[in-house]
């Protein structure tokens, strides 16, 4: 089974307090809404403590075009980008040894917040040395599901071709989207809860000799996956892309829509795996809010400390779309023991879900 054999993160240096930004978006929004008050509740029921921007609070208190918002994507994922490459490929937690960059078989870049041709992983190849044969497979537009994706397809990757080692990079700088005119209850929860966040992960095939660079006893072998989308709900979330950028499509039903939809999709994955509920051990949840890891609770049955590494990651981070699952793995990466088992869940676009089922080996 392809391994997960290190995860790294690259976070991005303005660091806002949740506070800071309910001021901000009390002043902002007051004027669209008379219950203001009420409707900014949602920056403390989310539980979210602090978030980091690639950018200050003072840079969003001004119009910017889509043009000036892209170009900061652009020069902050590659910065990011290259940052969370180096930490994950000489990384002393889960590595005896630097992993050379001319190993690298593949790249899957993972990102929805922004747009860049050459993509990301091409401009970085720029900047460290990957051989000029690297396979370059950007991904985008899966949102929140993106980083679950990047690793299942990378697992794939990892079966077809045993000897490779690959990497999955997730670029979210959420914050770059925000649209000041846009006075949309949508935009006002989102203002609450999205961030920016990259991370990188490095994926192993079976025919890769692991003693020499494993530095953990155990870890994470993915044992299968499952893509699922819903037909007919595209309004559940993803963008509305206007002269200005993006703009935000944020059902309130994504809670209820996992509560009814999620739990089949997860017991006919894990019955195909021969495996039931009560036999995992630890569920890496991608924390889209408060309320979607409250419904993850609700639909699995799960007890709330199963989902306590995922809240956790939501406090200190917030919602960094695709890249969020992988700061939530790397956490379960560090205390995951031999013999366990885990499952991974994401939900994107699309609607849609993509799970993974892990045994620590």
């Amino acid at each position: 089974m392809p391994a997960i054999l290190s995860v790294a993160e690259a976070i991005p240096e303005h660091v806002l307090r949740q506070e800071q930004v309910m001021g901000f978006a009390r002043d902002l929004f007051s004027e669209s809404f008379k219950d203001i008050e009420r409707l900014l509740k949602a920056f403390h029921n989310g539980q979210i403590e602090k978030r980091h921007f690639a950018k200050g609070l003072e840079w969003f208190k001004a119009d910017k075009s889509f043009e000036e918002k892209n170009n900061v994507y652009i020069e902050q994922a590659i910065q990011l980008g290259t940052k969370a490459i180096i930490n994950c490929l000489d990384n002393e937690m889960f590595l005896k040894k630097q992993i050379p960059y001319e190993e690298i078989e593949a790249i899957f870049t993972i990102s929805s917040s922004g747009i860049a041709t050459p993509s990301i992983e091409a401009r970085i190849m720029n900047k460290l040395p990957f051989s000029e044969h690297t396979k370059r497979i950007p991904i985008w537009g899966l949102g929140c599901a993106g980083g679950a994706s990047g690793l299942s397809r990378a697992y794939e990757y990892c079966l077809a071709f045993p000897d490779a080692k690959v990497l999955v990079l997730s670029i979210e700088l959420c914050s770059l989207t925000f649209q000041r005119n846009d006075r949309s209850k949508s935009n006002l929860i989102g203002t609450s809860l999205f961030a920016d966040g990259v991370a990188c992960a490095l994926l192993t095939g079976d025919n890769v000799e692991m003693e020499p660079i494993q530095k953990k006893a155990a870890l994470p072998c993915i044992a299968g996956t499952q893509s699922t989308t819903m037909r007919d709900s595209l309004d559940v979330m993803g963008w509305e892309v206007k002269d200005d950028g993006f703009y935000v499509v944020f059902s309130k039903d994504i809670p209820a829509i996992i509560e009814s939809w999620l739990k089949p999709k997860v017991s006919e994955f894990l019955q195909k795996k021969g495996m039931k509920m009560e036999e995992i051990n630890h569920f890496v949840a991608h924390p889209g809010g408060k309320k979607v890891i409250e419904a993850y609770q609700m639909a699995l049955q799960f007890d709330p400390e199963k989902t306590k590494i995922s809240l956790d990651v939501l406090k200190e981070y917030g919602n960094m779309s695709s890249a969020t699952i992988l700061y939530v793995l790397k956490r379960f990466m560090e205390i995951g023991q031999r013999g366990e088992t885990g499952l991974a869940a994401a939900l994107g676009p699309g609607f849609s879900s993509e799970l993974l089922l892990l045994e620590w080996k």
